[in-house]
């Protein structure tokens, strides 16, 4: 194999034959693929959740993308927010320009966060870190990535179940569209009371 074409071997067909090959040891593929993707953000997570969806249908395909991408997301959080902030401190205190990022992460809260991860293409490890870095509430952290998440590994689903046909339902994409405005105002009433129940404690 060679290692400098790589690009080539990550296609949906090898996935979907590593994932066949991988049968027996049922769910661990189709979770582990998407977790990796935390910790290395050149795998490419649209093609393992489109494999997933078509391998195990789009209901596991979902489940298991969705659990793997949430649990590799919230190591590399609670890492960073553990072991991190203190080795960033110094960098940070030099560098203003990351500092008013953090802060903005820390101003606009789960509005940003859920709309970041929503959409597949954007760099969600580099927004892990970041959001370990900030003073954002982990309660909001959490429920950001998995409402935004949620979306993100259902609309790839979606397409990579049944790529044609959702070119040809205008409806379906309508309904997509409608989702993630509706899982939004959600998660921003649940911030909000998350954030009056600890004010009250």
């Amino acid at each position: 194999m060679d290692w400098r074409n790589w690009e080539r071997y990550f296609t949906e067909k090898n996935i979907l034959q590593l994932l066949d090959q991988y049968k027996d040891l049922g769910f661990l593929p189709g979770v582990l693929l998407p977790m990796l993707e935390s910790f290395l953000p050149i795998l490419p997570l649209f093609i393992f959740v489109a494999g997933n969806a078509a391998a195990y249908g789009f209901w596991l395909g979902f489940l298991y993308s969705w659990i793997g991408v949430c649990a590799g997301s919230i190591i590399v959080f609670l890492l960073v927010r553990k072991y991190g902030q203190k080795r960033f401190l110094n960098f940070l205190n030099r560098h203003t320009s990351t500092t008013r990022m953090l802060s903005w992460v820390e101003r606009h809260g789960f509005g940003m966060l859920f709309l970041i991860y929503c959409f597949p293409f954007t760099p969600s490890a580099l927004v892990n870190v970041v959001g370990g870095l900030s003073r954002i509430n982990t309660k909001t952290f959490l429920l950001a990535l998995s409402l935004g998440k949620l979306v993100m590994i259902a609309i790839v689903s979606f397409i990579g179940y049944d790529f044609v046909d959702v070119l040809k339902s205008p409806l379906k994409l309508g309904l997509i569209a409608f989702g993630i405005f509706v899982l939004w105002l959600g998660g921003k009433v649940v911030e909000s009371r998350l954030k009056q129940t600890e004010h009250r404690a």
